[in-house]
């Protein structure tokens, strides 16, 4: 029985690297770490605009549950 490697498996197509095979689990963690990636992002950006406030009463006449 051959032993399980977690180490990344590179396929090669005419000699160069086409594809790489993860474990599922470092698989996960990369689009967990690239999420976060992404929230940290947005977050950097929405910090760079003013806040903007809404009185509630205009924010209940906008607010449409459901749709």
């Amino acid at each position: 029985m051959r032993q399980y490697q977690k180490t990344p498996q590179i396929v090669l197509r005419d000699g160069k690297p086409a594809a790489v095979i993860l474990d599922i689990d470092e698989y996960q963690e990369l689009l967990e770490r690239l999420e976060d990636l992404e929230d940290l992002q947005a977050l950097r950006k929405m910090c760079k605009r003013p806040l903007k406030f809404k009185k509630l009463e205009d924010f209940l006449k906008e607010y449409n549950p459901g749709v």
